[in-house]
């Protein structure tokens, strides 16, 4: 039941770059709308997904200049001070214009300008750590900001003098959405009575995952196995082409509640989202983690779930001699599945929207 207020409240919600930041925002933003009388207006990055992700969850999006930092040589950090200079008179405007009750930022670049603004003018500002290890921005911005919320425990010593809330990482309501077996394999027009591997190599593709999977397809046909395969928009060409009877190929899936569903084991990186999401669907996996992202985070990720039996952890550096041999082991012992995939289940937080939305309350 919404709870009334005199007015509706206003929300600024802020984070973007990849998926990982992108749909806990939305699930946040489609807990709050829920649960009581709110507008939203999120503030993400010109040309970066969360311009078409947003918009597509039916919310208002408006854009600012701000880019991240290029760990690469890049002209595109000589001019990155200036970015980020614009960008806060941008996010000054909005928030001035907009007149938010609360400013929540979920990471990334995009976030920054925008919840630092809103602290600045005395606007309650929130923040939410998706990983065991916080990315640049959140650091930063911990320490403006009002409250942090988590997703893993033993955090203070890296906010500290914070108001810290161990939330968990909220799931998009739409992967809740129940969907049978059946109605999820027809979906992509595959073969219910042959088991299926759901491979995603997060919101923008991992390259090493996808050379790994073409590298073994002939073993995986000739098992009998199907592929529901999302590549990452930069490498959907070179693999399009394999998309056939049981190899469906996609740079994106938007319904990913069908291919979650239609899976018997998902191949993913270690994002804390995608553990998120697989831990409360209760899916075997085998996990890659990224050796790219700060701090090593993925990997830490990961292990904390093969030490509940809850994963199978495969290093980046060790797939060319592992993965098959991981693969074909899960996908032949049903048992095991079943076992990594109840002990996921069992780790997963099963109420981290409303926790965030109670914790936003709080500051309201």
């Amino acid at each position: 039941m919404k709870k009334n207020f005199k007015k509706s409240l206003r929300i600024i919600i802020s984070g973007g770059g990849t998926a990982g930041h992108i749909f806990p925002a939305i699930a946040i933003a489609d807990y709050i709308k829920k649960e009581c009388n709110a507008n939203f207006l999120f503030i993400g990055a010109r040309k970066k997904m969360e311009m078409k992700k947003v918009k597509k969850a039916g919310y208002k999006i408006s854009p600012i200049w701000i880019d991240g930092y290029q760990r690469k040589f890049s002209f595109r950090n000589f001019i990155l001070p200036l970015k980020i200079l614009i960008s806060f008179f941008q996010s000054l405007y909005f928030i001035l214009k907009y007149r938010p009750h609360v400013v929540i930022g979920t990471g990334g670049f995009v976030s920054g300008p925008i919840v630092f603004s809103a602290s600045l003018l005395g606007i309650p500002t929130l923040i939410h750590e998706q990983n065991s290890f916080p990315g640049i921005t959140n650091k930063i911005l911990s320490r403006f900001v009002d409250k942090v919320c988590v997703s893993y425990p033993n955090l203070n010593h890296l906010f500290k003098n914070k108001d810290i809330i161990i939330s968990g990482n909220p799931v998009r309501e739409e992967l809740k959405k129940i969907a049978s077996k059946n109605e999820s394999i027809n979906y992509f027009n595959l073969n219910i009575n042959f088991p299926t591997i759901l491979v995603v190599g997060g919101s923008l593709g991992a390259e090493p995952i996808n050379k790994i999977v073409l590298k073994n397809l002939e073993k995986i046909k000739t098992q009998g196995y199907q592929l529901i395969w999302q590549t990452g928009g930069s490498h959907y060409k070179k693999y399009k082409h394999l998309h056939s009877k049981n190899i469906k190929v996609f740079d994106f899936i938007d319904n990913m509640n069908f291919a979650y569903t239609a899976s018997d084991l998902v191949i993913s990186r270690a994002g804390a989202i995608a553990i998120a999401e697989i831990c409360l669907l209760k899916k075997p996996s085998i996990l890659i983690p990224s050796p790219y992202v700060s701090e090593n985070h993925q990997y830490e990720n990961a292990r904390s779930l093969e030490g509940q039996v809850a994963t199978c952890l495969i290093n980046q550096n060790s797939l060319s001699t592992k993965f098959w041999e991981k693969l074909n082991h899960i996908m032949s012992n049903k048992n095991y599945r079943q076992n990594i995939s109840n002990n996921a289940y069992a780790l997963s937080k099963k109420n981290a929207e409303n926790i965030i939305f109670k914790s936003i309350m709080d500051l309201i």
